[in-house]
Parts: structure tokens; C-alpha cells; sequence
């Protein structure tokens, strides 16, 4: 971690909604209910693709994957939140930091990929579904998995090994929720010029090129529906497609609604989006992970099946 950093930074502290008192109750509330939501609703998705063997597939692999990655992500931040909610308790030691600064990067990136697999999964399913058993058998999709958590790890280590040998000269005040990393930079006191090229090079290789998969791969497939005469397999092709699609949206419309909005010089006004910001992170943090199982089992006849089953304790 660096000398220089344990002798002026033994700790951060995560400032949170501090300055709103009023609202933490009702925060940590709604958040221990959502957290509550999550770790049920993505428990039961993954022990559903793992019992039943109709979701022996590959698009209930992957979203049994997505499930553990929510169930990972939020654990990493959420107990710690709740717990400074109700406690007061802001502080967060170095190497805590640094650990819940890599879990919550890693997750994220592999979530981005994962998202582009399944996009790609849905465009063999629907343009090529003679081929489909051939291209996407059992090794391609478990090593399509496998890339994309081996990917995601990597990644955050790079990134975070390179914030977190930053010099800080006593600054650790976190105007956040967790150890986000770009609040986390805010605080060096030294040029993080390497950081931010790595962090363009990352949201790239994580976030632009699985988006194109995405966007490439519904396009073919909104060309194949339109080619459909009948207009149940239309209606079953966009049904398959939909929750998936929904997921995308608010994952990748709430990164691009944090990142690239445009930044106030007043400062009033500057301390409003800051209080957005903190919002804003907690639906991506919490929200999205708690609507993904919802999402993907609301219209899906094989997952509800399935739950059923497992919810009335008979042999799936």
C-alpha cells in the first residue's frame, strides 16, 4: 500500500448522508429491506438454474451468474452503509477501503461483460437457432463466464493497486457512500494522470465494447422479428429478449446518467448533485441488483416454474 500513505492515511472516512440526518433512518430502512430483497431474490434465481434442469441453458447460466455478482457486489458495501447509518460509525481503514474498493470495481466490470455475453447469447438464439446448440454448447459458455470474471478481476486490481499507492497527505474525508474510486482519487495529492488514462482505456475495453456486442447483437435481432411472418414467435422472440434489454437500460443508463452529466460552479448547486450523485449511486448499488431477479422471473413461465416448485419444497 506504501509507506507514505499508512504514515498519513490510516483510515477514510465516508461522509455518506451525514448531512442530511433526517433522511438516515429512512435510508437505512429502505436500504435493509431492498438488501433483504436482494440476497432472497438472487438466491432463489441461483438455486433454481441449479435444481432444475429446464434451466440447464445457457441464458440461465449466465443469469445465474449475474445473480452471485449482485449478491457479491452488494455485500461488499451495503452491511458497512447500514451499519454507519444507524451507528454513526463513518470510518473505514485503509485496507478495508482498498478491498471494497476492488470487489465493487471488479463486479462491475464483470457485470458489463456478462451483460454482452447474454446479448450475444440471445442474437444466436434468435438468428441462428438451428446453430444454436452447436455454438453455444456447454465449454463456450462456461469459458465466456470465465473470461468475463477473470477479465473483471484483473482489471480491478490494475486499477485499484494504482489508487490506492496514491499519496493522500492526510486527506480522507469520502464524500460517498463506499470507496468509490473516483472519490477515492479526489483525495490524492499527487498527478493521477496514469489513473485517468487507465480508467479511459478500462471504460472502453468494460463499457463501450460489450455495449456495441449489445447494440450490434439487437440489431440483427430486431431484423430477424421483422422478417417473422407469424406473429407468435415475434411476440416469443421479443419476450426472451425483453428482460435482458430492460437489465441493460437501467445498468448502463444510470452509469452514463452519473459520468456524464455536466459538472456546476455554483457552489450550492454544486452540493445539490453531489447529494444526487450519492442517490443516484445507491440505485445502481441497490436498486438494479434488487430488479434484476424480478425482472428476469416477472415474465418468464420456466423461472416461476421453477421457484414454485422449490417454494412448495417438491423435487423440481
Amino acid at each position: 500500500m506504501g509507506k507514505f500513505n499508512q504514515t498519513f492515511v490510516r483510515e477514510f472516512v465516508l461522509l455518506g448522508l451525514s448531512g442530511y440526518p433526517k433522511l438516515e433512518i429512512i435510508y437505512f430502512v429502505l436500504i435493509l429491506v431492498m438488501y433483504l430483497m436482494i440476497l432472497i431474490g438472487n438466491s432463489v434465481l441461483i438455486i433454481a438454474s441449479i435444481f432444475d434442469s429446464h434451466l440447464h441453458t445457457p441464458m440461465y447460466f449466465f443469469l445465474g451468474n449475474l445473480s452471485f455478482l449482485d449478491i457479491c457486489y452488494t455485500s461488499s458495501s451495503v452491511p458497512s452503509t447500514l451499519v454507519s447509518l444507524i451507528s454513526k460509525k463513518r470510518n473505514i481503514s485503509f485496507p478495508g477501503c482498498a478491498v471494497q474498493m476492488f470487489i465493487g470495481f471488479a463486479m462491475g466490470s464483470t457485470e458489463c461483460l456478462l451483460l454482452g455475453m447474454m446479448a450475444f447469447d440471445r442474437y444466436v438464439a434468435i438468428c441462428n437457432p438451428l446453430r444454436y446448440s452447436v455454438i453455444m454448447h456447454k465449454l463456450v459458455y462456461v469459458l465466456m463466464a470465465s473470461v468475463s470474471w477473470l477479465s473483471g478481476g484483473i482489471n480491478s486490481i490494475v486499477q485499484s493497486a494504482l489508487a490506492m499507492q496514491l499519496p493522500f497527505c492526510g486527506k480522507n474525508i469520502i464524500n460517498h457512500f463506499t470507496c468509490e474510486i473516483l472519490a477515492v482519487l479526489k483525495l490524492a495529492c499527487a498527478d493521477i494522470s496514469l489513473n485517468i488514462i487507465t480508467m479511459v482505456v478500462s471504460n472502453i475495453a468494460f463499457l463501450v465494447l460489450p455495449l456495441l456486442v449489445i447494440f450490434f447483437s439487437y440489431m440483427f435481432i430486431l431484423c430477424t422479428i421483422l422478417r417473422m411472418n407469424s406473429a407468435t414467435g415475434r411476440r416469443k422472440a421479443f419476450s426472451t429478449c425483453s428482460a435482458h434489454l430492460t437489465v441493460v437500460i437501467i445498468f448502463y443508463g444510470t452509469i452514463f446518467f452519473m459520468y456524464a452529466k455536466p459538472k456546476s460552479q455554483d457552489l450550492l448547486e454544486e452540493d445539490k448533485l453531489q447529494a444526487l450523485d450519492k442517490l443516484i449511486s445507491l440505485f445502481y448499488g441497490v436498486v438494479t441488483p434488487m430488479l434484476n431477479p424480478i425482472i428476469y422471473s416477472l415474465r418468464n413461465k420456466d423461472v416461476k416454474a421453477a421457484v414454485k416448485y422449490l417454494l412448495n419444497h417438491k423435487p423440481v
